[in-house]
């Protein structure tokens, strides 16, 4: 099994910064690959961002690119997701997931492990 828990969610204005953070426990953190997902209310779970294994390789949803930053520490078993110029559209709660593949990081049915997810509001 592996925990994860999201934080570093909160409220702040259209064109500022969060940082979230995933701290996870349980397993080889470094063997799973991370993503990162968020669902607006009365929305559908959808991608945001996935990390392979060793921090290499990132992938991103269209409408982030350029403005949200996937990373991660394996020594601290800790992703990262730095988002800037947010806008009232990232308004979701966000959750973090993790699998052991790195293929179809956009399918949210091929993650093995959540987290309880962190709430980001953006006002306008």
């Amino acid at each position: 099994q592996v925990q994860l828990v999201e934080s570093g969610g909160g409220l702040v204005q259209a064109g500022g910064s969060l940082r979230l953070s995933c701290a996870a426990s349980g397993r080889t953190f470094s063997n799973y690959a991370m993503g990162w997902f968020r669902q607006a209310p009365g929305r559908e779970r959808e991608f945001v961002a996935a990390i392979s294994w060793l921090g290499s390789s990132t992938y991103y949803t269209d409408s982030v690119k350029g403005r949200f930053t996937i990373s991660r520490d394996n020594a601290k078993n800790t992703v990262y997701m730095q988002m800037n110029s947010l806008k009232p559209e990232d308004t979701a709660v966000y959750y973090c997931a993790g699998k052991l593949d790195y293929s179809s990081n956009d399918n949210a049915a091929r993650y093995e492990y959540w987290g309880q997810g962190t709430q980001v509001t953006v006002s306008s």
